[in-house]
């Protein structure tokens, strides 16, 4: 497999490019517009080779010229960002009608499965309070994550009527339907996510923890094996787990 990776200058780039290296994976390109490094291409239209697929670990603001070069060029796409606007979710949606376009809120396997279990959990205890505590460190800018918001999805799969509340910031009681998504910024926390489902009389707790960010990259690249051949749409962590 040969993989483009955009973005390949920043922290997951680098972590992606180990990664890639000692998996015997070949990159074809390394993209990234505001890192000089010997054989560093600034813009994706600058890669005219062939691979297979296209990682990319960059911005989410970057999404529609990711995407358009993944059309022209016809390779699946690997969205690894998160923090898009309604606008870029659109473009991204679009795109998967003519192209395969793998994203989620978290690379992580262990949050798939984490994700799966929360809605199991809020099935079986549809009276119970559901609240999402996610831990991060304290350069990360979007708020909450979009773990933090895939498991709050997760459970609104199972609980149609639920709503979210992010950060609770005003005095008053909380609804039955209420998810409570609360976010802590501090040091270098790679990524914490807790679940706690409290039913009045017993209180559960599903908690996945990243103690090391190369399991990012890891499950990107996991994505981009599932994703070669795969026909156009729309894909996600749980046709990996299915």
């Amino acid at each position: 497999m040969k993989i483009i990776i955009n973005g390949a200058g920043g922290r997951m780039g680098r972590a992606l490019r180990n990664m890639a290296q000692e998996k015997n994976i070949e990159v074809a390109a390394m993209v990234d517009a505001f890192v000089e490094e010997p054989g560093m291409l600034k813009k994706l239209a600058e890669f005219d080779g062939q691979a297979d697929c296209i990682i990319d670990f960059s911005h989410h603001s970057g999404v529609g010229d990711l995407l358009a070069y993944g059309i022209a060029k016809n390779l699946p796409v690997i969205v690894c960002t998160t923090g898009h606007t309604a606008e870029e979710l659109d473009t991204i949606s679009e795109a998967a009608k003519q192209i395969p376009v793998f994203r989620s809120g978290n690379m992580s396997l262990g949050i798939a499965v984490l994700s799966r279990l929360a809605a199991d959990a809020a099935k079986m205890f549809p009276d119970a309070d559901i609240e999402i505590v996610e831990s991060h460190h304290n350069q990360k800018l979007d708020v909450p994550s979009g773990t933090a918001l895939m498991l709050a999805k997760a459970v609104q799969n199972v609980r149609e009527d639920a709503t979210f509340l992010v950060g609770r910031h005003e005095n008053g009681k909380r609804t039955k339907q209420e998810i409570g998504i609360h976010s802590l910024r501090m040091g270098n926390t790679v990524g914490i996510h807790e679940v706690i489902i409290n039913t009045g009389t017993q209180l559960i707790t599903l908690k996945h923890e990243a103690q090391d960010r190369s399991l990012f990259a890891e499950g990107a690249l996991d994505a981009a094996r599932f994703m070669v051949g795969q026909p156009a749409g729309l894909y996600n962590m749980d046709d990996i787990v299915k």
